[in-house]
């Protein structure tokens, strides 16, 4: 249960995905009602890095009055945005996930929308949160979002794309007919892979692979056992879900370090009892 539901009684309609985790716009539609007053939609989902269809979604919300909001933490920097092609009234941006210090976010809010204070009291961030700015953590994301811009500009995502790429074909070929990619095949973002590796446990074998930072679920809930819901969600059974690794390729990655990766986790399904 959310903590809109259980705090204030607010009725909230969960769409169904598809085997890709992507949401169909018509499942969207029907799940608007008169009452509904916002939908809000992932832009890239954190696990598999499955893009939503927002646009889509926006020409179904705008007419009907009902806000749209999408959390683009996992995006921004990696693909681009522009708002007013998403067709969003609200868009949140991480500053971590751009190489900024942890503890910076940015909120767009479209000109017209009027949002209630979250900390009332002062005047600070245009009225809508009360206390003072750290200004620091302001200029870094700032700073980071230039230099993420800058990359995109020089086909950053390529090159992700290729060492993404590179990494699932290296582990397909150490391990034939037994990865699975998860998530969609083509419209997901550049930097990250999520597969199942048959008759492995993730978290074993992640164990068992210490110089390989991964996770086998959202970075939010590393360390928990429970299978993901994202991936459940897809239709995978509890097992097949917890065959699932994460890995995210980044700036500095480079060709030889993917490889160097593939080595460490062939290498560890031998411990593991793959």
């Amino acid at each position: 249960m959310s903590t809109l539901q259980r705090w204030h009684d607010v009725d909230v309609t969960y769409p169904p995905v598809d085997r890709f985790g992507r949401l169909d716009p018509g499942d969207g539609r029907a799940a608007i009602t008169p009452e509904t007053v916002l939908v809000t939609v992932m832009h890239a989902n954190n696990e598999t890095g499955t893009l939503q269809p927002i646009a889509d979604i926006a020409e179904i919300t705008r007419p009907r009055g009902v806000l749209l909001h999408t959390d683009a933490a996992q995006s921004a920097g990696k693909v681009d945005l522009d708002v007013d092609e998403l067709g969003v009234d609200l868009l949140t941006a991480v500053g971590h996930k751009m190489y900024a210090p942890k503890g910076i976010a940015a909120l767009y809010i479209r000109e017209d929308v009027t949002l209630e204070p979250l900390i009332g009291g002062g005047g600070q961030e245009r009225g809508l949160r009360a206390g003072t700015e750290n200004v620091a953590l302001a200029a870094a994301l700032g700073a980071a979002a230039d230099l993420a811009a800058r990359g995109l500009a020089a086909d950053e995502a390529a090159r992700l794309t290729r060492l993404r790429d590179q990494l699932q074909a290296e582990l397909t070929e150490r391990l034939p007919a037994r990865v699975h990619l998860h998530g969609h095949p083509t419209l997901r973002l550049p930097n990250t892979l999520n597969i199942g590796i048959d008759d492995v446990v993730g978290r074993e074998l992640l164990a068992a692979a210490p110089d390989v930072a991964g996770s086998t679920g959202s970075s939010c809930h590393s360390g928990d056992d429970q299978p993901s819901e994202s991936l459940l969600a897809l239709g995978l059974t509890p097992r097949q879900a917890a065959s699932a690794l994460r890995v995210s390729v980044g700036r500095w990655t480079t060709p030889q370090q993917v490889t160097a990766a593939t080595d460490s986790l062939a290498a560890a399904m031998t411990t593991t009892g793959g």
